[in-house]
């Protein structure tokens, strides 16, 4: 008799981490609409507690501070794409698995932060990042730390000690390099929606081996 193989479900979450999960949720969605409304500096805690009409003991129970709230969906991107690199073919190059993570993954990247709040918010949230000189340096911390994890995922991949040969951090190093480039220039720009910042970086990728490959004079 032929049996069926299959994967059990996950159990679904309790009650109390589900009535978590919407309060930090909750939480969250008002702080980005209070920053990017009427800005980040001039966004307290308390009002942010207020719109959502808990304490702000409450809201420090889910958050550290403004900046953590601030930055918590570019958090879940930047994991969503760290899974998205480890998860590439094993034949594929490293600057060719970086550049499938991005352009790819960005389906599934947009999925995890669809489920927590609207996409276009999270993008409003990232424009204002660039624009605000306090989270810019703060995101770009997090970022020097996200290199060093994907530089150990590209150095694994690779079979090299991350630690002894340079060629990981030094490819992850240009690639990011391109990504803050092109984050920038759609952040200065009018259009600030999924389809402009993905059409950006597919434009620079596109570019980036003949940059550093290539002679760019014609004569």
């Amino acid at each position: 008799m032929e049996t069926t193989s299959f994967t059990p479900m996950a159990p679904r979450p309790g009650l109390r981490e589900r009535k978590k999960k919407r309060t930090r949720d909750a939480l969250l969605r008002a702080a980005l609409e209070l920053f990017v409304t009427q800005g980040y500096e001039r966004t307290t805690v308390d009002e942010i507690a207020e719109a959502v009409d808990v304490s702000q003991r409450t809201f420090f129970r889910y958050f550290a501070g403004k900046e953590d709230v601030a930055l918590f969906t570019q958090g879940i991107a930047e994991s969503r794409f760290l899974a998205a690199v480890r998860e590439r073919p094993p034949h594929e190059a490293p600057l060719e698995a970086l550049s499938g993570a991005v352009l790819e993954g960005w389906d599934t990247i947009s999925e995890a932060v669809e489920a927590v709040v609207p996409i276009e918010l999270h993008m409003r949230a990232h424009q204002l990042i660039e624009a605000t000189p306090a989270l810019l340096a703060a995101h770009l911390r997090r970022s020097a730390e996200l290199e060093d994890e994907i530089a150990g995922v590209i150095a694994e991949r690779e079979g090299v000690d991350v630690d002894t040969d340079p060629r990981p951090r030094v490819a992850v190093a240009v690639f990011c390099g391109v990504m803050r480039v092109t984050h920038r220039m759609w952040g200065a720009g009018e259009d600030g929606s999924v389809e402009a910042i993905r059409a950006l970086t597919v434009t620079h990728l596109d570019h980036l081996g003949p940059a550093l490959a290539e002679k760019w004079r014609t004569e």
